[in-house]
């Protein structure tokens, strides 16, 4: 697709037909720069350079379930890759490779990974986001081989959806406009908001990063650089011709990014496409939900002890929620394979995080995990290159994140079971606890 000095190839990052396109089209263009679908965090992975990290940062700054589905949905694209005998991002590698070889400016015109998670994990429903994890994992189990076609090429398939609504997508066809409108529909049914931050939200940021090349104009001079090499230095303020510009994105942002280059006013401005959600001083719904819930049973326990009823009745049952609480967190983190001192610490902290909105046993957790089985770079390096689902279990930064995760689902059935039974032992029903929340906030 060509829109006056901008030069669009859609892609399959997992299709070596891409890459040889790739290089087709900027070898027959000769543009001055080459734009790739990517940002500088994911340009820095494809090329090997991973920057040290905080353990803190990777269990505490985040979600630790958004960050298994990002791992998660790389490792499927690292499987279909495997399947056609490709490295995923081969296609912008190729890109970048040829730009270098002809001496092109490199443009990284994707919008940071981090916002476009963050953003995709907060327009996802509670259940979505399950049912985004449930078929991430089906997908994993489900690349397979569809049989050979009549030149006894063997054809491999993707099945989406998951039980009950199955389809399936020959991979070799993946970039076929067909195809790509099936996938992008799927998506959209299945979470509009997930769609709106993985789709049309970068359309509306590559698009815009493409228009701003567009407009400056380039004034060719030989410099020397640093090592005394000669290169293309250029002045956006000076006067020219346009640059030319060849954009390599996937095939599923090229009608979006098409449709918006064409109006431009519908392109938000990039401070809003990167906006994430601050976190305020206060307390949120979910903090306030909490706090009135265990307020409101204080208030009840206090009513009872007031009442008459002995004290020893009420302590009787703080053992049904340490062990619930406990048990359940800490059977996450046997589920994860955790260190047996990080599944103690899943135990002992659950009981009392389960009572703060604030805290969570997945912090202890992975973090004990961390110290007891420290990563190191390496492990964030081989991260996606995994073969199997053995190999990832035994990367020990994929570990510490599955622990935290699983050690907050215990968690928090603990905290509904193990008060559930507490309240069911004190003889108390839930509509006690509503008239002690309307008692607090009414």
């Amino acid at each position: 697709m060509e829109q006056n000095s901008i030069i669009l190839v859609g892609t399959g990052h997992i299709l070596e037909r891409s890459v040889k396109e790739v290089e087709a089209v900027i070898d027959r263009e000769e543009p001055d720069v080459v734009a790739v679908e990517l940002c500088e965090d994911r340009y820095n992975a494809l090329k090997g350079n991973v920057a040290d990290f905080s353990i803190k940062d990777v269990i505490g700054g985040g979600n630790p379930f958004l960050i298994l589905t990002h791992w998660l949905l790389a490792y499927v694209q690292r499987k279909m890759g495997a399947e056609l005998g490709i490295e995923p991002g081969a296609d912008m590698m190729a890109a970048i490779k040829k730009a270098e070889e002809r001496g092109c400016e490199i443009a990284l015109v994707d919008r940071p990974i981090q916002v476009t998670m963050q953003r995709f994990w907060k327009n996802m429903r509670f259940f979505e986001k399950l049912k985004m994890i449930f078929s991430i994992v089906f997908a994993i189990t489900s690349i397979g081989s569809m049989g050979k076609d009549d030149t006894g090429k063997e054809n491999k398939k993707l099945t989406i959806g998951g039980i009950g609504a199955n389809k399936e997508i020959e991979l070799d066809r993946i970039t076929d406009d067909d195809v790509v409108t099936q996938l992008m529909e799927e998506l959209r049914e299945f979470s509009p908001g997930a769609a709106t931050a993985l789709l049309d939200e970068r359309d509306a940021y590559i698009a815009g990063s493409l228009l701003e090349l567009d407009q400056q104009t380039f004034k060719k001079s030989l410099t020397k650089n640093a090592s005394q090499q000669t290169s293309e230095k250029f002045d956006q303020t000076a006067s020219g011709e346009k640059r030319k510009i060849v954009a390599v994105v996937g095939a599923g942002h090229v009608a979006g990014i098409k449709n918006l280059l064409s109006h431009p006013e519908l392109i938000p401005p990039k401070e809003e496409l990167c906006s994430l959600p601050k976190r305020r001083v206060g307390i949120n719904i979910k903090g306030v939900f909490a706090i009135g819930f265990i307020v409101a049973i204080l208030i009840i326990l206090l009513s009872l002890i007031y009442s008459g009823r002995p004290l020893q009745d009420i302590l009787m049952v703080l053992p049904y929620w340490i062990v619930i609480n406990g048990v359940l967190s800490a059977a996450g983190v046997v589920i994860a394979r955790g260190h047996p001192l990080s599944v103690l610490t899943a135990f002992c902290a659950s009981p009392f995080t389960s009572l703060s909105p604030f805290l969570a046993a997945g912090w202890f957790a992975g973090l004990a995990e961390a110290h007891f089985r420290k990563p190191t770079v390496e492990d964030a390096k081989s991260m996606l290159d995994v073969n199997s689902v053995g190999e990832l279990m035994r990367n020990k930064l994929f570990k510490i994140v599955l622990v935290a995760a699983l050690a907050n689902v215990g968690s928090a059935l603990g905290f509904w079971i193990g008060g559930s039974v507490v309240l069911h032992e004190l003889g108390i029903n839930m509509e006690d606890i509503w008239i002690g929340l309307k008692t607090l906030f009414l």
